[in-house]
């Protein structure tokens, strides 16, 4: 396969797995146990999720892509329609709240997928990751092949 068809498998396989919130190893298993809790172990192949730290990326990206939409909507509605502070209250505050709210769950899964398929890692962290894959150190994972 070409380097860019490999990429783009990749990629189709991040997103895939990861906006639907299945296990980024078999694409089977649930990721999550709650809205944002990820399971401790994937409950069809057994992957250990101890690799996955999105940390505050989810609230980092859902802010900087949906937010200044949202905020040039509410703008523009205040400059056109110029309503009182209650309706801003009862519209604008709800639909910021939701517009940036509804997308953590997809976005903290393509940053798991993401950590696991590109096998994100800090330093010195190879023994953990190996030990999650069930391989020795030093060997690739299954998208290494």
């Amino acid at each position: 396969m070409s380097e860019h068809g490999f990429a783009n498998s990749k990629f189709d396989w991040i997103l895939r797995t990861g906006w639907h919130g299945k296990c980024p190893r078999c694409g089977e298993g649930h990721m999550f146990r709650s809205w944002l809790k990820i399971v401790d172990k994937c409950d069809e192949c057994g992957l250990d999720y101890r690799f996955a730290t999105p940390d505050d990326g989810p609230a980092f990206f859902s802010l900087c892509l949906v937010a200044p939409l949202l905020i040039g909507f509410v703008v523009w509605f205040e400059v056109a329609v110029a309503p009182p502070m209650w309706v801003h209250l009862v519209t604008s505050v709800p639909l910021m709240l939701i517009g940036c709210l509804l997308p953590l769950r997809p976005i903290k899964g393509w940053l798991v997928s993401s950590q696991y398929v590109n096998r994100a890692q800090e330093a010195g962290t190879e023994r953990l990751w190996a030990k999650l894959e069930g391989r020795e150190p030093g060997r690739g994972s299954s998208f290494d092949d």
